[in-house]
């Protein structure tokens, strides 16, 4: 039995934004998986970390890449993008459709075809061991309920953002949204205006008559939609909400404080909606956390379950949540050298991206300090 042991815990942060810290301060994970939270001294094991009073999360989501192949953005034109993204703490990644393959097929069979290539290339080889689930059918007309049926059958459950192919009329992508949860498909849907040549901007009339369950780039990818758009999703639906770096920050402020107000943080969740024309951001899920618990009055705990814990039970995940049974996806943090916070969740509050120390996917030590943030004030031992 494979067992590690991360002990000395000063923070633990669940990812369960309902009871965002645990009193936890040892982690024992067997096969891959959380087997004891506690405090007690529970022996010996292949790898001991003395996590030496720093803080604890859940591996974080990127619940919005688009991807092609392998760990290679061809719209930026750049290599180890996933791999930059694991040393920022992102352990799993969500496609939002493979938009950006060169010469993307645009038929039914075609893209049908590259749905299961991506799902099983990613499952067959992930990038750096991040959990990529790849494959993001995306809609394309002549599309049929068989063709659902198939792609379930070969592995595929993801539905890219709507909105990237030819399907953009409510109605046809609606009944194609009922065939696909019909097959056990999540489905995500562009909003706000247009992002690449040939899209289209979506309303919130729109997106409330398709029925997905991710509303992708609440906050716009990259130009949003209204406040009063946003008030008319929030308040009339209860699909999952999605928030990204590639989008408008005003709008993610209003977001954050308007779903604190209505009490539904719970729905909120981080994605990068990368690569794209804004760029390749390799700590844009922390940088979203920053962003929230430092200028949106979010606590920093909360901010963490965003990206964790919320977009794993948004797509039926065993893991973004630090409880026994879970996949151990983990990451170690601290404060930065030079921050005036003394912990990585006050410095989150003061605006400080924290240093990155450890992150373990199924209980593998696979980054000891991070290459992208700032060194740790404390290091693991």
């Amino acid at each position: 039995m494979d067992r590690v042991i991360i002990k000395n815990i000063g923070t633990l942060v669940t990812g369960d934004i309902a009871h965002p810290i645990s009193e936890a301060k040892t982690i024992v994970i067997e096969d891959g998986h959380i087997a004891i939270m506690g405090s007690e001294d529970y022996g010996e094991a292949q790898l001991v970390i003395d996590a030496n009073g720093t803080t604890v999360t859940p591996g974080f989501f990127d619940s919005h890449v688009h991807t092609t192949i392998g760990d290679y953005g061809h719209r930026q034109k750049t290599d180890g993008i996933i791999t930059s993204e694991l040393h920022g703490g992102v352990t799993s990644v969500i496609s939002a459709g493979e938009a950006h393959m060169p010469g993307r097929p645009t038929d039914p069979e075609g893209v049908k075809a590259m749905a299961v290539l991506c799902a099983r290339s990613f499952a067959k080889k992930p990038p750096s061991s991040v959990k990529v689930h790849g494959g993001a059918l995306i809609l394309e007309k002549g599309l049929v309920e068989k063709d659902f049926e198939y792609l379930s059958s070969q592995g595929v459950w993801l539905v890219g953002e709507i909105g990237l192919g030819s399907v953009k009329d409510p109605e046809e992508a609606a009944m194609m949204v009922e065939w696909a949860h019909k097959y056990g498909f999540k489905v995500q849907m562009h909003t706000g205006g247009t992002s690449i040549p040939g899209s289209s901007t979506v309303t919130a009339a729109d997106v409330i008559y398709t029925k997905p369950d991710v509303v992708s780039h609440l906050n716009g990818g990259p130009t949003s939609i209204s406040m009063a758009e946003v008030d008319k999703i929030m308040a009339q639906t209860e699909f999952t909400l999605e928030l990204v770096q590639c989008g408008n920050f005003k709008m993610m402020d209003y977001c954050l404080r308007h779903a604190a107000d209505q009490g539904i943080l719970n729905r909120i969740i981080f994605g990068n909606d990368a690569p794209s024309g804004t760029g390749i951001i390799p700590l844009g899920i922390i940088r979203n956390i920053c962003f929230a618990a430092s200028l949106s009055g979010i606590a920093p705990e909360m901010a963490i379950c965003m990206a964790t814990g919320n977009t794993a039970r948004a797509y039926g995940l065993n893991t973004g949540i630090l409880e026994v049974g879970r996949e151990a996806d983990l990451v170690i943090m601290d404060a930065p050298l030079g921050s005036v916070g003394e912990t990585a969740l006050s410095a989150l509050s003061c605006g400080d991206i924290p240093g990155i120390s450890a992150v373990l996917i199924n209980g593998k030590l696979v980054v000891k300090k991070s290459k992208n943030t700032p060194p740790a004030k404390r290091q693991i031992k």
